[in-house]
């Protein structure tokens, strides 16, 4: 567990460990977190492994009692996808055309349009009082509650029964109660919330430690691991970041090379940076620009130096607006959080220019001229709604390095930890187990005498484990398991006579290869299976007489390298080191239409036209980027982001909505180490080429 936010400020919390970072050591300001003239509770997140939460709530309800503990709600409103379907499912339409409806729109669009009908082929539809009336009730449900639903980590604990101060009901599991209150209403009534936050990233890095201990014998002390690895920046300036905590999204994976760390205190500024309050401030680029000695670092006073020299004269975090304002203003520290908080909440013109009086009348009897005192108060004001809590960004920035660190000196254990953790991060697992492969991780195959239920590590390799089979399940991949301790299973009859699988878990077992032990094709599997279940109802549990005689059995043909690579998509999600990437079997197909590869790229010049294709890994389009989209392409060498204008993506939305192969032309753009495209032309890659035409399958 690990404390986060505004209370790694507090060197009591260190000492307790709480939390982490050593706030003397960074100079973090107190006050930050605490001060006489504070009108809140002070607040302390908490974040514990995701896997042992549970054992904490427990433990909380066995300490304060039923009574006196309850979990806080939190109200779920109306999102675009949602609206459309309950709307939708209102007015009687065809649930299909709502589903692909749904999923054609931004899953955060603020409000629905009619060209929505039009981008679905339904053009002249949109015009219809029916679908004009969807339209409508969409819009004007839409933020409004839904359900009500419990909160990731508020509890509320208090001394008079729970039942007494707020409204409750009873949570699906036994024994608990939720608040009808939420956190906002509960801290507005004066009750104490205090926050139980999950996060899988410490499941990563507990699971990563204990298979280090069980495989090499060596037991890490996470606390003491060295925050100046030269090998983890070397790392980070590539931008060879997937799976890292923090700095893996395509906007860090650009930043980094871009920043280049050299230490610890730059991450903190990395992830500090890449933030929509920092984005929006403008604070990004002349960072940047300073950083990489293409603009002037200044100081509008000399008082300023020792506070923003370690951000290159740029305001970044909060702690920086209170210093300034002590340093120009003479301010207290209590009254630089005063000052803070005001400016990064709702403000008056009134309230602000009884700020700014304070601000100049300080300045002015510490000798400060009143234009640079001017300028100073313009920039502080502009910059504190945006600004980031430094030792916020500290506790984050110790646990980027620490994942950083475990993906290079261990990195079998990391991506089995990785994996056996997912849904997590910014990719699909089949991204990080590309990127496993690219850093000499093989990922083997599921065996059914092999495999654990989650996944695990083989000489430094990792094998994936049970439960990723679709349609398996925790259950049947313990059972699996269990069964197999007396003895390996030598048939597919042995198998299903020990666990009574049903059908389906079986046929997929079958088709990602996890029986290629037994030297039988798994086409000849899947018949011999047929035979043990035909000629019953398996819904009644009815089966054939589990006989399967030689003259039974027929010879089949093998599955093809496309075919079983598509299987693994379809049933695993990912591909493993058995398999090749999706976009080698198009590889000389677009050879001949001069697409390049992501690692041909690199060697071309800045604003050079090129072609390329790869699998469509992320869509992101963020609010801080205007109406810009972004879509990230992998291939069998790497990622490469395209740049999307919105004249191109208006053009191109249901291309785009719909792709699983995407092939793009645009200008290449190069800053220094990072490359992207800006697209021009979209088009996508329906079907494999006529030369692979095996199967009729795709890659969606």
């Amino acid at each position: 567990a690990q404390g986060r936010g505004s209370a790694a400020n507090s060197l009591v919390a260190y000492v307790l460990d709480i939390t982490k970072v050593d706030p003397l050591r960074y100079n973090f300001l107190f006050e930050r977190f605490l001060n006489p003239e504070g009108s809140s509770t002070p607040d302390i997140d908490i974040d514990f492994s995701t896997n042992h939460r549970e054992e904490v709530i427990s433990y909380v309800y066995e300490r304060y009692g039923q009574d006196h503990t309850g979990m806080v709600c939190t109200y779920y409103t109306f999102k675009a996808r949602q609206a459309i379907r309950d709307v939708g499912k209102a007015l009687g339409f065809p649930q299909g055309v709502l589903d692909r409806l749904a999923k054609s729109v931004d899953r955060w669009a603020e409000d629905l349009s009619e060209h929505i009908i039009e981008e679905m082929g339904l053009k002249g539809m949109e015009r219809s009082l029916p679908w004009r009336k969807f339209i409508s009730l969409c819009n004007q449900i839409m933020h409004y509650p839904r359900h009500l639903g419990i909160h990731v980590g508020g509890m509320a604990i208090t001394s008079q029964p729970l039942v007494e101060l707020v409204p409750l009901e009873r949570a699906t599991m036994p024994g608990r109660v939720v608040t009808q209150y939420d956190k906002e209403w509960i801290e507005e009534v004066g009750l104490i919330k205090i926050d139980l936050l999950s996060l899988r990233t410490l499941s990563l890095v507990h699971d990563a430690l204990e298979m280090i201990e069980e495989n090499h014998g060596i037991r890490i002390d996470p606390e003491k691991v060295p925050l100046d690895d030269p090998l983890v920046f070397e790392t980070l300036k590539k931008g060879d970041s997937i799976g890292m905590f923090q700095v893996e999204s395509r906007a860090q994976r650009n930043t980094l090379p871009r920043l280049l760390p050299e230490k610890f205190e730059d991450l903190i500024v990395e992830v500090a940076l890449i933030r929509p309050g920092p984005l929006q401030g403008n604070m990004v680029h002349p960072y940047l620009r300073r950083r990489q000695g293409r603009e002037k670092i200044t100081y509008l006073h000399p008082s300023l130096k020792p506070i923003l020299e370690d951000t290159m004269g740029i305001i970044v975090f909060q702690e920086q607006v209170m210093q300034v304002a002590m340093a120009i203003a003479g301010f207290s520290a209590a009254e630089a959080d005063s000052l803070r908080r005001a400016m990064s909440s709702k403000r008056s013109r009134w309230e602000m220019e009884k700020l700014r009086q304070r601000f100049m009348e300080g300045a002015r009897l510490k000798g400060v001229e009143e234009k640079v005192a001017t300028e100073i108060f313009r920039q502080i004001a502009g910059f504190a709604e945006f600004g980031f809590c430094r030792s916020h960004a500290a506790a984050f920035a110790q646990t980027a390095y620490l994942t950083a660190w475990l993906k290079i000196h261990y990195p079998a254990e990391f991506y089995c930890a990785l994996l056996n953790n997912q849904p997590m991060g910014f990719y699909h697992v089949s991204v990080v187990t590309n990127d496993a492969k690219r850093h000499g991780v093989e990922i083997l195959p599921v065996d059914i005498n092999r495999s654990g239920e989650k996944c695990t590590t083989e000489e430094g390799n990792v094998r994936i484990g049970l439960t990723y089979v679709h349609g398996l399940g925790e259950k049947a991949a313990r059972l699996i398991v269990e069964e197999r301790d007396n003895g390996p299973y030598g048939s597919l009859l042995d198998l299903y006579r020990k666990t009574r699988l049903k059908r389906r878990p079986l046929e997929n077992l079958i088709m990602v290869g996890a029986m290629d032990s037994w030297q039988t094709a798994r086409r000849e599997l899947l018949w011999e299976l047929g035979m043990i279940y035909d000629g019953g109802d398996e819904r009644k549990g009815q089966r054939r007489l589990e006989l399967v005689f030689p003259s039974q059995r027929v010879k089949l043909s093998s599955l093809s390298r496309l075919q079983e690579t598509v299987l693994d998509y379809t049933i695993l999600g990912l591909t493993t080191s058995d398999h090749q990437h999706p976009m080698c079997f198009f590889r000389g197909w677009l050879k001949e239409r001069g697409v390049a590869s992501t690692a041909e790229i690199e060697e071309l010049p800045h604003n050079q036209r090129v072609r390329i294709a790869g699998l469509v890994v992320v869509k992101q389009s963020p609010a801080t980027a205007g109406d810009l989209l972004f879509v990230t392409l992998e291939d069998e060498f790497g990622l490469v982001d395209v740049i999307v204008w919105p004249h191109v993506w208006k053009r191109n939305r249901r291309l785009i909505q719909r792709a699983a192969i995407l092939m793009v032309e645009g200008t290449l753009q190069k800053q220094g180490k990072v490359v992207s495209i800006l697209a021009k032309r979209l088009e996508q890659i329906e079907e494999v080429p006529v030369e692979q035409r095996e199967v009729s399958r795709n890659f969606r």
